[in-house]
């Protein structure tokens, strides 16, 4: 996955600057506070009824979004690309672990740990010499 961001204008919500659209960030967040909600850890079940409630359009949720504020609001997206966009992208960046023996999904610091390893590795290329560049200006 490809993190766009522009350094002068960076979002307050971190699920803003992963996700590409609105939609996403929503479901993102919704899945993040449903997680926290039981215990910071859900099985495969609970993942799975999440996303099936998704799908159908049987979850309702009051989203923090300016034009939604404090509203309820049923929301709808498919299960397909959830697990494609959302879910996927998530364990691979390491915001959501799964255990593959406990069959459980938990959220993780693994995120973090690898933007300061990102970081670091920019720092060591910032201190290596110029390279002897084949490039001839004409």
């Amino acid at each position: 996955m490809v993190i766009l961001f522009d350094l002068f204008n960076i979002p307050e919500d971190i699920l803003e600057i992963i996700f590409a659209t609105k939609q996403q960030k929503i479901v993102a967040n919704l899945l993040i506070n449903y997680i926290k909600e039981n215990g910071g850890e859900i099985g495969k079940t609970e993942m799975s009824l999440f996303a099936t409630r998704l799908h159908e359009g049987n979850l309702i949720a009051e989203i923090e979004e300016l034009s939604y504020k404090s509203k309820k609001v049923k929301l709808s997206y498919n299960k397909r690309q959830f697990y494609d966009r959302i879910l996927t992208p998530m364990k691979s960046m390491g915001i959501i672990n799964y255990n593959l023996y406990k069959k459980t999904y938990k959220i993780s610091d693994n995120f973090n740990n690898e933007m300061i390893r990102i970081g670091t590795m920019w720092l060591e290329e910032l201190k290596k010499p110029a390279k002897k560049s084949k490039i001839t200006f004409i």
